[in-house]
């Protein structure tokens, strides 16, 4: 029996070369469910949420000290 084998472009193909290589490689992708890219949105967005809050205080709290040690 023969293998098949993905028709894959020597390097320096040209464009046709390159959107062959393209379209074999995203066959390969596994994408994610509606719901796994909802939740893991909604997971990033939380953090970058809360990663941003908390610059927030450390900022406030480092500007309150300031003006209560140089007044």
């Amino acid at each position: 029996m023969e293998k098949k084998e993905a028709m894959v472009a020597p390097p320096g193909g040209g464009p046709l070369g390159f959107l062959n290589n393209v379209r074999t490689e995203l066959k390969k992708v596994i994408w994610p469910s509606r719901q796994q890219l909802i939740s893991e949105s909604f997971a990033v967005l939380l953090m970058v949420v809360a990663s941003t809050l908390l610059i927030y205080l450390v900022d406030a709290l480092f500007v309150w000290l300031s003006q209560r040690v140089f007044p």
